[in-house]
C-alpha cells in the first residue's frame, strides 16, 4: 500500500508561542517538540480565522472564510463545497474522526461529512467507541445503544443553544456555567480520546490493512475554564496550591463565561494575568503528557514511515494582550499565529524549518495531494490548485503564494450580541462589530479594519505587536494595503462563483489565473 496513512490534529486554542518548539520553555512540551524535531516546523503558519468554526470550515475545504462562508454557528457547509473527509472516502480511505468539540462534533454545520465513524466526546451524551467503554460485550453494546438514543433526544437541544441568541446569552450566566461546562462536557474528554486513539492504532496494528487510514482528532484541551491535573499546576505554578487568592481568581473566571471572549474593560491585574498565563500554560504541558503515547504508537506502527502526520492550531487565544480575552474580535498574532507541524519520514527531512509565512487552510489541499489521486467526486476542486499549494511545494522552495498568508476575523455574533445586553459601551469601543483582515508578508504584518488600513507590524523585532509603524512607513502601509484588498476582492468573486455554483477550475479560467499570479498566490 504506497499511500499513506493521514493523521489530521488539531489542537484547539493552541498558541504557537506556548511551544518549546517556537521558542517557548522546552520543559513544557517535550513530547510536541521531539516529534516537531523529526519532522518539519512551518514557523510562521497563519490561521485564515480567528475561532473555532471559520478556521475549521477553512481547513476541511481550503477556502478562506469569505469563500467557504460559515462565519457564525447557525452556518453550514454547502454541497458544493468538497469535504475533505469525502474527497478521502472518495479515494478509498477509511475516514474516522475523534473530536473534543462541541462546535464541531455536535452542530449540525457538516463537518462530519465524509467521515465513515465519527466519535464525539463533547456534549451531555459523548458518541465513543465500544473499547472506551469499561463494561464488558454485551453491556457495553446495550450501553452504547442506549446513549445512542439520548444523544437523538440532546442533539436538538444542544443544537438549539449553539444557534439561538436567547440560549447562549442564558448559557454565560455564572451560575450555569460550572454545570454545562462539566457535565455536558464543553471542553470534551481529550486525555480519554487520545487513549482511545491509541487502542484504536494497537488494534488495527493486529489486523491487515485493506485501506490507507484517515484520522481526524480535535483535542480541546487549551481552551478555558482552565482545570489541568494538580501535578501540571505544581510544575508551572507552584505558588498557587498556597495562594488562597490565585485560586480564587481562577474560580472566577472558570465560572464567567462571558468573560472568555469579551473585550476588557479594565487591564488584568498583575496576578490576574500571571494565573490565566500561568495556567493555560499548565494545561499545554497536561496536554504534552499524553499525546507523548499516541507519537510512541505512532513511531511503533507498521506504516511508521508512510504516514503524513499533520498537526495544527485552529486558533491561538488571548490571555489579556491588547485589552482582549479570548478568540472573538482581533487579528494579533496570539490569534491567529499557530503551531504547524508536518511529519512523514518517507518524504520530509528531519529537522526542516520553514520561515515562509502560510495559510494553514492549505493543511487541505497537503493531505488531498499526499491521497496520490483526485477523485471523481472532487467536483470542484482543481487538481493544479492542490499540487500548487500542497505545503510540500513550500518545502521544496516553490512557494505558491509567495511568503504571503492571509487571516479573516469575522466577529461571532452570539458574543457581539452578548456585549450588547450587558456592556453595549464596549462594542464601539474595541469596535467588535468590525471586519478585520490581516496580511502577513515576510517580517511584514498589516492589519485592516473595515477596509482601512489600521496598524503595521515588524514580526522578526516585535513579535507581540506593540509598537505599530503605520504612520512611519507609509509607502509600506500602502503597499500591503492595495495586496489586501485585491485578495478580499478576489475571495468575494470566489464567494460568488461558488454561491452559483459554478465550477472554480484554475485550469480552465484563465482569467482568474492571472488574477491569482497578480496577486501572487501562484506562479
Amino acid at each position: 500500500m504506497d499511500r499513506p496513512d493521514i493523521i489530521f490534529i488539531v489542537l484547539d486554542t493552541q498558541r504557537a508561542d506556548r511551544l518549546g518548539t517556537y521558542g517557548y520553555d522546552a520543559t513544557l512540551t517535550p513530547h510536541l517538540d521531539r516529534w516537531a524535531a523529526e519532522g518539519a516546523v512551518f514557523e510562521q503558519a497563519i490561521a485564515p480565522a480567528q475561532w473555532t468554526i471559520p478556521s475549521h470550515a477553512s481547513m476541511f475545504t481550503g477556502r478562506y472564510p469569505t469563500a467557504h462562508q460559515v462565519l457564525q454557528s447557525n452556518k453550514a457547509l454547502t454541497p458544493d463545497l468538497p469535504h475533505l473527509a469525502e474527497l478521502l472516502r472518495a479515494a478509498g480511505y477509511d475516514t474516522i474522526g475523534f473530536c473534543n468539540n462541541p462546535l464541531v462534533g455536535i452542530l449540525n454545520n457538516g463537518f462530519k461529512r465524509g467521515f465513515n465513524r465519527f466519535y464525539n466526546y463533547g456534549g451531555a451524551f459523548p458518541s465513543l467507541p465500544e473499547q472506551s467503554s469499561p463494561l464488558p460485550w454485551p453491556l457495553n453494546h446495550l450501553l452504547a445503544s442506549y446513549t445512542q438514543f439520548l444523544r437523538r433526544i440532546s442533539y436538538p437541544i444542544q443544537n438549539f443553544f449553539g444557534r439561538s441568541d436567547l440560549a447562549f446569552r442564558l448559557s454565560l450566566n455564572a451560575w450555569l456555567t460550572p454545570l454545562w461546562s462539566r457535565f455536558a462536557n464543553f471542553k470534551g474528554q481529550n486525555e480519554r480520546s487520545v487513549g482511545d486513539l491509541v487502542t484504536f492504532l494497537q488494534q488495527r496494528e493486529q489486523r491487515p490493512a485493506r485501506q490507507p487510514l484517515f484520522l481526524f482528532v480535535n483535542l480541546m484541551e487549551t481552551h478555558l475554564p482552565f482545570s489541568p491535573p494538580q501535578p501540571f499546576i505544581d510544575r508551572v505554578a507552584p505558588y498557587f496550591r498556597r495562594d488562597r487568592e490565585a485560586r480564587e481568581i481562577l474560580r472566577r473566571w472558570n465560572r464567567e463565561a462571558y468573560r472568555w471572549a469579551a473585550p476588557l474593560a479594565e487591564p488584568l491585574g498583575e496576578l490576574e494575568a500571571r494565573v490565566l498565563s500561568d495556567l493555560y500554560d499548565a494545561e499545554v504541558a497536561y496536554q504534552d503528557d499524553y499525546l507523548g503515547r499516541l507519537f510512541d504508537t505512532l513511531r511503533e506502527r507498521r506504516q511508521r514511515d508512510n504516514t503524513l502526520t499533520v498537526i495544527v492550531g485552529d486558533h491561538g487565544d488571548g490571555l489579556g494582550e491588547h485589552g482582549y480575552m479570548g478568540h472573538a474580535f482581533v487579528a494579533y498574532q496570539e490569534l491567529v499565529h499557530v503551531p504547524l507541524l508536518l511529519h512523514w519520514p518517507r518524504r520530509i527531512r528531519a529537522g526542516t524549518r520553514e520561515a515562509t509565512p502560510v495559510s494553514t487552510r492549505r493543511v487541505f489541499h497537503t493531505m488531498v495531494e499526499a491521497a496520490g489521486r483526485l477523485p471523481e467526486a472532487a467536483g470542484k476542486v482543481s487538481p493544479a490548485e492542490v499540487r500548487s499549494l500542497s505545503f510540500l511545494e513550500t518545502l521544496l522552495g516553490r512557494d505558491p503564494e509567495q511568503g504571503r498568508a492571509y487571516a479573516e476575523v469575522y466577529p461571532p455574533l452570539n458574543f457581539v450580541r452578548a456585549i450588547e445586553s450587558r456592556q453595549p459601551e464596549l462594542l464601539e469601543r474595541f469596535r467588535c462589530l468590525s471586519l478585520r483582515r490581516a496580511l502577513v508578508q515576510g517580517p511584514d504584518k498589516l492589519i485592516m479594519v473595515d477596509g482601512a488600513a489600521d496598524e503595521l507590524f515588524r514580526l522578526d523585532e516585535d513579535p507581540h505587536e506593540l509598537r505599530d509603524l503605520r504612520d512611519s512607513e507609509p509607502e509600506k502601509t500602502q503597499q500591503m494595503a492595495e495586496l489586501l484588498e485585491r485578495a478580499a476582492s478576489s475571495l468575494e468573486r470566489q464567494r460568488l462563483s461558488l454561491a452559483a455554483g459554478a465550477t472554480l477550475d484554475l485550469d480552465a479560467d484563465e482569467g482568474l489565473l492571472q488574477q491569482l499570479r497578480a496577486l501572487g498566490y501562484i506562479e
